[in-house]
């Protein structure tokens, strides 16, 4: 070889080593400061479709700019990007006590570090292994700060569990042999983060807490969605074969049995062809679609449509579609290409003449999210040139966006049911189901929906007793979407006489709370505060988190793991309410308290500060408690949720002994006029002498009358 074949070779050389690792504020740029506490790096060049890209985000960045100014969270220099032939590989730095939240929809773990995690949009499985319904690639860490990989493919997250040998925070290697305390998982001090591609996009929060956290990671996503009043009442899916009489008749039943019911689900059954569908009513069951929904409409109740986007060979709509859609079939429908403007044309004009413009008040968009074998490879090709990868990370997204767009434009709001759905997906108004049904596991799923922009509804479908079915509404009343899903068992409220007393008063306290309710997620809108808060986002919460260690079993335990034990079956309810939920079975159970004084929501009786207290669990209640000054808005019970323009009767509760203050949000429940200013603010307060006041802060829409206080404490 002579010497300038060898100097071309050492300068390759020197170039590839080069670009192999780059760290940030080196090779690849500085961070851009997109709002106070919001940093953006963008890594390689921008090709095809991310998950922001595809929820078409709008990040709220005047409201983030209302936040203080803050400095970049972690050591730069300690975050390193690798390209290794087509992939990237990302390092975050990790303290020793810091525990990681978030990664999406999760049901048996919440605490994340010490597991490794495939963030895959999938039917959940029964593991927390990153196959989910949302697979959501941003984690909230416990000191204040939170890190979004914006990228479509399917992600790698070790989550402290790798240790490399450059290490600066080496754990001590232990002989197993002599050493008790010998451990078979060493500490890591990172984070990593595999993604199979050449570029994307990497966001990091800071705040002062990470409840700010997670209010910053919302508005950036554009914001909570606020959903119409009767969206926040009480829903019914009816059984998938029911006709148009049958429904009638059914919501007849629901007002002689003095039960809420808002809005009514239509399954399978109410078009001519499904699994394939044809998106057409089925004019055996429903004849008269206008007519039908009408009807509903005039008794007060919504309609909403269950559907799968994958179109049948017999449907109106399959020419149009098929030069438009993927290259496989699932159930024997073709699969549209959304990301194409014409195809969100062809399907929007459909269902807008034939569903829209009669009254249809919202979908429930199903089977967006698995199993493998339900969906399209990643095999498969689509029209725009969209991986089959990326389609699949992002296709609830695109449904959603589409779906909300169509409502909008119409200025009507809609509320509806999503069973796949990703970062950037808090604007939309879906709330995540699914198939799989362990109570304790959904109050998880609800805690774990609170770290990342997630809305999700622990529906309740049938139970082996009326103890069960009482202690699943209880639980779902107090959750982003109320509702019964009888599309299989037809069960109904009263199915279980022995309890329906009680599960007819658990959902007409929903309706109670609807004011307090309907405030908290315009928190969630205007200022990105979830509205079901994880215990783990509480000022003056301890977490309980804690390893127990685990006992040597040469065939089920041979490297003595240990066990997790968290904190899985309470959360807050809005800013006061503290909510305990109770399984069948349950004579008692624990509870953990924040710091400061807390109190029962019915009696107003003190039950405690900072402890954890043991409480009976009554058949009739939903353990619920109210921080000290907590201030709760309620309404007279009624079977819908207010109409536009209709005045409600208001009762005002303060708890304890402190100084309150709320902020009730009102408008006209309905519309996007809010968009344009159309609302109010109203200040609800109390001094120490149990003095309530009453002041608008802002608009004039105050759709409530009759005003009285209630110091439930005093």
């Amino acid at each position: 070889m002579n010497m300038k074949n060898l100097l071309t070779l050492l300068i390759l050389f020197s170039l590839g080593y080069a670009c192999k690792e780059e760290k940030t504020r080196a090779n690849i740029g500085d961070w851009e400061e997109m709002a106070h506490g919001v940093w953006k790096r963008s890594i390689g060049e921008k090709e095809g479709i991310d998950l922001l890209g595809a929820a078409k985000i709008r990040p709220k960045l005047d409201k983030l700019n209302e936040h203080a100014l803050m400095e970049f969270p972690m050591d730069q220099d300690r975050i390193v990007v690798s390209r290794e032939k087509n992939k990237l590989l990302l390092r975050f730095p990790l303290d020793r006590e810091e525990q990681i939240y978030g990664l999406g929809l999760h049901f048996k773990t919440v605490n994340r570090r010490g597991n490794v995690y495939d963030l895959h949009v999938d039917h959940y499985g029964g593991r927390d292994d990153g196959r989910t319904h949302a697979p959501v690639p941003f984690y909230v860490s416990s000191k204040g700060y939170g890190v979004l990989i914006n990228s479509a493919r399917y992600l790698t997250v070790y989550v402290g569990t790798t240790v490399r040998t450059d290490s600066p925070d080496q754990p001590v290697a232990r002989d197993r042999n002599t050493d008790e305390d010998w451990n078979p998982r060493p500490l890591s001090d990172m984070v990593e983060v595999v993604v199979p591609d050449t570029n994307a996009e990497i966001v990091v929060f800071n705040g002062d807490s990470p409840l700010d956290v997670v209010r910053k990671y919302n508005l950036y996503s554009g914001g909570g969605y606020l959903p119409p009043k009767w969206g926040l009442g009480f829903t019914y899916r009816a059984h998938t074969l029911f006709s148009a009489n049958e429904v009638l008749d059914l919501t007849t039943a629901f007002e002689e049995k003095g039960f809420p019911l808002d809005y009514i689900g239509l399954e399978p059954g109410w078009m001519n062809r499904s699994y394939p569908c044809s998106y057409e009513w089925d004019p055996v069951r429903f004849p008269e679609p206008k007519k039908f929904v009408k009807a509903l409409l005039d008794k007060g109740i919504r309609t909403n449509l269950w559907m799968n986007p994958y179109i049948a060979p017999k449907a109106e709509l399959y020419d149009a579609m098929l030069p438009l859609s993927g290259s496989h079939s699932v159930w024997s429908g073709i699969v549209p290409d959304y990301t194409l403007g014409e195809t969100k044309k062809v399907f929007s004009e459909f269902y807008k003449k034939n569903q829209l413009d009669i009254g249809v008040s919202g979908l429930k968009i199903d089977e967006v999210d698995g199993y493998d074998f339900w969906l399209w490879p990643d095999t498969a090709t689509f029209p725009s040139g969209v991986d089959a990868e990326q389609m699949r990370q992002v296709y609830g997204l695109l449904l959603q966006e589409m779906v909300a767009e169509l409502y909008h434009d119409k200025n009507e709001r809609t509320y509806g049911l999503v069973r796949a759905s990703n970062a950037g997906g808090s604007r939309f108004p879906f709330v995540i189901y699914n198939d799989y049904y362990k109570h304790e596991d959904f109050i998880t799923a609800l805690i774990n929906s609170g770290f990342s922009g997630l809305l999700w509804t622990p529906e309740v479908r049938s139970s082996k007793t009326g103890e069960e079915w009482l202690r699943r509404m209880q639980s779902v009343c107090f959750s982003p979407m109320a509702m019964i899903n009888a599309w299989s068992s037809g069960t109904l409220p009263w199915s279980y006489p022995e309890v329906y007393d009680e599960v007819r008063e658990i959902a007409l306290l929903r309706m109670r709370l609807l004011p307090y309710i309907y405030s908290t997620f315009a928190e969630y809108h205007f200022n990105g505060t979830p509205p079901v808060r994880p215990m783990q986002l509480v000022e003056g919460f301890v977490s309980q988190a804690q390893f127990i260690e685990g006992a040597l079993d040469d065939t089920k335990n041979p490297y003595k793991m240990a066990t997790q034990r968290e904190l899985l079956d309470q959360f807050m309810f809005g800013e006061n309410l503290l909510v305990a939920p109770v399984f069948a079975g349950q004579r008692s159970r624990e509870v953990v308290l924040p710091k400061g004084d807390w109190y029962d929501f019915y009696t107003g009786e003190y039950v405690g500060a900072g402890e954890i207290i043991q409480i009976e669990a009554k058949l009739e209640e939903i353990p619920l408690f109210v921080r000290d000054g907590g201030i709760i808005p309620l309404i007279p019970a009624g079977l819908r949720s207010p109409r536009n323009g209709e005045k409600s009767p208001l009762e005002i509760r303060h708890y304890g002994k402190a100084e309150g203050n709320f902020m009730l949000y009102d408008d006209d429940g309905e519309t996007f006029d809010y968009e344009k200013g159309m609302f109010s603010w109203t200040r609800l307060s109390t001094d120490v002498g149990f003095k309530g006041n009453v002041e608008r802060e802002q608009g004039d829409i105050f759709n409530y009358e009759g005003i009285s206080w209630r110091f439930m404490s005093k």
